[in-house]
């Protein structure tokens, strides 16, 4: 599976919201909504609301995209990824990301 690089580093190749959106699969969309109530402490995720094709692709985005404070940044920098910019590892817009998930670190650096 070719990564497809969000502006924080997710790979949202990888992501059940993704995968799930372009297979129209509504098992997996429960399965994906009642996953992430529970890891993120979210009680009012539905699986109506997971849809969504990827952060930097063309098509539907996930409800939260549009406030995403780190996809406002880089729009607002110009910058397709959060690895263009040089306040990268002191960041603290995306530090939470990276904590959570440090590979996403390693795909913005991998970019380069």
């Amino acid at each position: 599976m070719e990564p497809l690089i969000s502006c924080c580093g997710l790979n949202c190749a990888a992501c059940e919201a993704r995968i799930a959106t372009l297979a129209n699969d509504n098992v997996l969309r429960e399965a994906t909504a009642e996953k992430w109530r529970t890891e993120y402490n979210a009680a009012g995720i539905t699986a109506e609301m997971i849809n969504c094709t990827g952060c930097r692709a063309e098509g539907v985005k996930i409800g939260h995209w549009y406030e995403c404070k780190i996809q406002l940044c880089a729009e607002e920098k110009d910058y397709t990824t959060c690895g263009e910019c040089s306040d990268l590892e002191t960041c603290e817009i995306v530090a939470f990301v990276h904590k959570a998930v440090p590979v996403a670190m390693e795909n913005l650096k991998n970019l380069k």
